[in-house]
């Protein structure tokens, strides 16, 4: 089975894709204070929930969303044209890593994508390219609450803690001016939905590719469960540019 079909499935009840709310994700957007006709960039949009939603809070603003899944950019369309939000949201297929830099944005975001970057420090590093001056970004991004073990890390990522994580943020010519730090209610309700859609997909399917779902459901589920749930934390960083 298709892993981006499968990754598409566990985000249909949670489609802001990473473990934020949407009150946290609202607050983000407003800190932002995006100015009138403001220019937005998505990468690694998956199905579009976060620049729909820049997209309702800036009635003026426009949004381009790339993504390497064309089953998630379906989905973001769909979404953009029942919130009639269609006409100011274009989908790209693409590889959010080498999509090329034109004009530049007033928001870049990289929420949950920095892999497609090599990590944090390489993702701060390209969307300086996208960015105006005085512009800003929104990066999600995985750090440590606790050392895990070294059997964890290797299955997980090597990340270091927050101070860590907003230190390699900033080295790069950046400016924390706010940040959100995913709570535990936030994860739950983030792990259970990716692996309850995917469970429901897979009872509605019954065959190869149900079962597929369930094994994919079952091992993520494990893995958090007995894992990283509590050790592993999210932040997603509004970072300005200097």
């Amino acid at each position: 089975m298709d892993r981006q079909l499968i990754s598409a499935i566990a985000h249909t009840d949670h489609p802001v894709a990473a473990p934020v709310s949407d009150v946290s994700l609202d607050r983000l957007v407003r800190r932002a204070a995006l100015p009138e006709g403001a220019r937005v960039l998505d990468l690694g949009c998956g199905p579009g929930a976060w620049a729909l939603r820049v997209l309702e809070l800036v009635p003026s603003a426009v949004a381009e969303g790339v993504d390497l899944s064309p089953h998630a950019l379906d989905a973001a369309e769909r979404d953009a044209a029942a919130r009639g939000l269609a006409g100011r949201f274009t989908a790209r297929l693409a590889d959010a890593g080498a999509f090329p830099a034109g004009e530049p944005y007033d928001l870049v975001l990289a929420v949950g994508s920095t892999h497609a970057f090599g990590g944090l420090k390489g993702t701060t590093e390209a969307l300086a390219r996208f960015v105006r001056p005085g512009g800003l970004a929104l990066v999600g991004e995985g750090f440590w609450e606790r050392p895990p073990t070294p059997e964890l890390a290797a299955e997980i990522g090597v990340f270091p803690d927050l101070a860590g994580t907003v230190a390699e943020a900033e080295s790069g010519g950046w400016l924390t001016v706010h940040a959100h730090v995913s709570d535990r209610a936030e994860w739950d309700d983030y792990e259970f939905s990716w692996t309850g859609s995917l469970a429901r997909w897979a009872a509605e399917h019954p065959g190869p590719d149900g079962d597929e779902a369930l094994r994919a459901a079952r091992e993520h589920r494990d893995m958090w469960l007995t894992g990283y749930r509590d050790l592993l934390g999210f932040v997603t960083l509004l970072l300005r540019r200097s």
